[in-house]
């Protein structure tokens, strides 16, 4: 990296204090446009126009690069050269207005209320089963994302308000409710946890080694688990997110509620489950309505 990407980096890790991995993915994306400017024969970041950015989104196109990968590269580079301004070195971004081509927009999949039931009604008895039951109902219960869940401090859940505070993206906070079934699985969780906690690890879910568990370990349990309870295809952490805002959503029809509780800055990025609400009344009309279709 150049000077300017260092300075940029620490910028968006004291400052803006953003997640780990999209600190990753914005030096990964200008990573590739520096390469392209060297291709170009542009020796500065303020040589890059307009039509350069237009360029090089096309080109990234043309490689594969799907609407919403370009989409996060246009924001780091909109991000960079706004940091650019700002220091004095740039008087323009020629990333301002430039668009990304638009991808076709994929509806999350989600489990049904009885699947969610075969998957989360059964008793665990072996520590590790108690350690999981209680990760997968607070998935469900509240909607986390599973960065949400691998950092999460014993001291953020407060069981007899029934509330977490979770650790969003971008460093904010937000609270969300836990429910019943979820109490009750943190609960028996808790009375073992400190026979498997190491002495200083503080965070909520910890491995067979004592320490935090990681993502891909949530991720193998879990898929794990659905195919010992017979759910019959592969599930996932988000799934139980997506079932968690569907769910909600067909029982309240509250959008901004939903918004609030799955931390989405945007209402734009909770709408996606009005369409996955509509599709459930589509296929209920489909099979109810006598002239819905051809017998």
């Amino acid at each position: 990296m150049d000077g300017w990407l260092h300075r940029f980096a620490e910028h968006m890790r004291s400052e803006r204090r953003l997640a780990a991995l999209t600190r990753r993915h914005y030096l990964r994306d200008l990573g590739k446009l520096a390469t392209f400017r060297d291709a170009e024969r542009k020796p500065n970041w303020t040589d890059l126009t307009v039509a350069d950015i237009r360029r090089f989104v096309s080109l990234r196109h043309r490689e594969g690069l799907s609407g919403r990968s370009l989409q996060r590269s246009l924001s780091a580079i909109r991000s960079f050269f706004r940091f650019l301004i700002r220091e004095g070195a740039a008087t323009h971004n020629p990333a301002l207005d430039v668009q990304a081509p638009k991808s076709p927009r994929h509806l999350p999949t989600t489990l049904d209320v009885d699947e969610v039931a075969q998957l989360l009604n059964s008793r665990a008895q072996e520590p590790l089963a108690v350690r999981d039951r209680a990760m997968f109902e607070l998935f469900y219960s509240s909607g986390l994302r599973l960065s949400e869940l691998t950092r999460l401090r014993v001291d953020s859940l407060d069981l007899k308000e029934g509330v977490v505070q979770v650790a969003g993206k971008g460093g904010k906070t937000r609270r969300v409710p836990v429910g019943g079934k979820a109490r009750e699985a943190l609960k028996e969780w808790l009375g073992i946890r400190a026979g498997l906690a190491a002495a200083e690890e503080d965070r909520m879910f910890v491995s067979r080694r004592g320490t935090g568990i990681s993502a891909r370990n949530v991720q193998s349990r879990l898929r794990s688990w659905a195919l010992t309870h017979g759910l019959g295809r592969p599930v996932n952490p988000h799934m139980l997110r997506h079932s968690f805002a569907s769910h909600l959503l067909e029982s309240s029809g509250d959008l901004r509620a939903i918004q609030e509780l799955l931390g989405h800055a945007d209402i734009g990025t909770t709408q996606i489950y009005t369409h996955l609400d509509f599709q459930h009344l589509a296929q209920v009309y489909d099979k109810a309505h006598p002239r819905a279709r051809k017998r």
